[in-house]
């Protein structure tokens, strides 16, 4: 089970920490970073180069930017103007306090303040415009970038060439003019290409995300976390398991006096008072059945405390109708996994256990709920339950119950 990923299927569709960091850099941080030391080695050489402070010093601001931008983008709060600041300010602080004023100088040193003004006020304006509008800031946004070869080719041009010190004669050359056009529309197609892929993927996440809340209700959350991370969680198995049934007294007789829309109101209310409750205990399979639900525990006890909570909060939604509640749980082996054919399969449980629990509840009275022998040896409670004994359909020997 060591190679399991436990992650739940929220965190799944969200990504991790670390994945939104090494997006960021490789998506935006490292762009200029690239170019500059690119730059400098071809200009000062490998050896003198790496012998210096400032490979050392743009690669330690790249990281650090690209940590600060990724960590505030995965805690939903994204400030990326300020985030493409980062790396510029590290770097100038560092190489300023040992070249000084000379530092500002050098055209790449002004290049990198420019180009994280710029694409940072493009993304940091995307974050606040319509939707249907941030193509066109986007398109711009990654002209920028690719507008980072371009200048940082033409200094190099420069560096080697001083003569060359004006756009028109940097363009005067035919190749220098070919470059620069298809670095222009590979800023276009990079763009719009980056636009696509963003429309697919949120489409994506907003499927997995609709696709998520389905299976939660129909697994339950829990359950459908454990699936994700192991499909074999799926499969049948004998476990050891405490049921809880609860359904209304009275409610087929009530029903026909009412609309439909007024029973569906009435049972959303129960259902949506149930949710927190059997959340709150770790039901691990909630199942709705007309006016019954049936809930799954892994222990006894968490069965006995949600049966209890559950049948209070009931009797105050159902009191003012004229109608109440009963409720049986018992505890045992059963077995569980997903049944039916190979099309449609649902997850469910079977066995002794299940039918013990429904005959409980069967047999409850209005108000009352029903624990059999093995779930009262469970619970440490200091309420003393009135015993009884039932004949169940289909038992031979009466079942000793505990009345709450």
């Amino acid at each position: 089970m060591s190679d399991v990923d436990l992650r739940t299927v929220e965190q799944r569709i969200r990504g991790s920490k670390i994945q939104t960091i090494v997006l960021e850099l490789l998506s935006n941080t490292i762009h200029f970073p690239l170019a500059n030391i690119i730059l400098e080695l071809l200009l000062e050489g490998f050896t003198d180069y790496l012998s210096e402070v400032d490979f050392y010093a743009i690669t330690l601001a790249c990281l650090v930017q690209a940590w600060w931008l990724g960590s505030r983008q995965y805690q939903g709060a994204p400030a990326p103007f300020w985030g493409n600041l980062v790396g510029p300010v590290i770097y100038s602080v560092i190489e300023w306090s040992i070249e000084g004023h000379g530092f500002w100088f050098s055209p790449h040193h002004q290049a990198y303040w420019l180009f994280a003004i710029v694409v940072g006020s493009l993304q940091q304006l995307q974050q606040h415009l319509p939707r249907n509008t941030r193509i066109y800031l986007l398109l711009a946004e990654h002209l920028s970038r690719t507008s980072i070869l371009l200048v940082m080719y033409a200094i190099f041009e420069w560096h080697e060439n001083p003569s060359i010190n004006s756009l028109e004669m940097f363009l005067e050359e035919s190749s220098h003019q070919f470059v620069s056009l298809v670095i222009l529309l590979l800023g276009f197609v990079v763009g719009f290409g980056y636009w696509l892929a963003q429309q697919y993927q949120d489409t994506l996440q907003a499927t997995a995300a609709q696709l998520r809340i389905y299976s939660e209700w129909l697994l339950g959350r829990e359950l459908l976390d454990r699936a994700v991370a192991d499909h074999k969680v799926l499969g049948l198995s004998r476990r050891q398991r405490a049921v809880l049934f609860m359904d209304i007294r009275g409610f087929t007789a009530w029903s026909e006096q009412q609309t439909p829309e007024q029973v569906v109101e009435m049972l959303n209310s129960c259902f949506s008072a149930a949710e927190p409750i059997l959340d709150r205990y770790k039901a691990i399979k909630v199942k709705h059945t007309g006016d019954e639900i049936m809930a799954v525990f892994t222990d006894a006890e968490s069965a006995f405390w949600s049966g209890r909570a559950l049948r209070l909060e009931l009797e105050q939604i159902l009191s003012p109708y004229g109608l109440s509640a009963g409720g049986g749980i018992h505890y045992g082996e059963l077995v569980e996994g997903l049944i039916g054919g190979q099309k449609l399969r649902s997850y469910d449980i079977i066995g002794d256990t299940v039918n013990t629990a429904k005959r409980l509840c069967d047999v409850a009275k209005g108000g009352e709920l029903l624990i059999s022998e093995p779930v009262c040896h469970c619970v440490e409670s200091d309420r003393l339950f009135s015993q009884r004994e039932i004949v169940m359909k289909g038992k031979k020997q009466p079942l000793t119950v505990f009345s709450i």
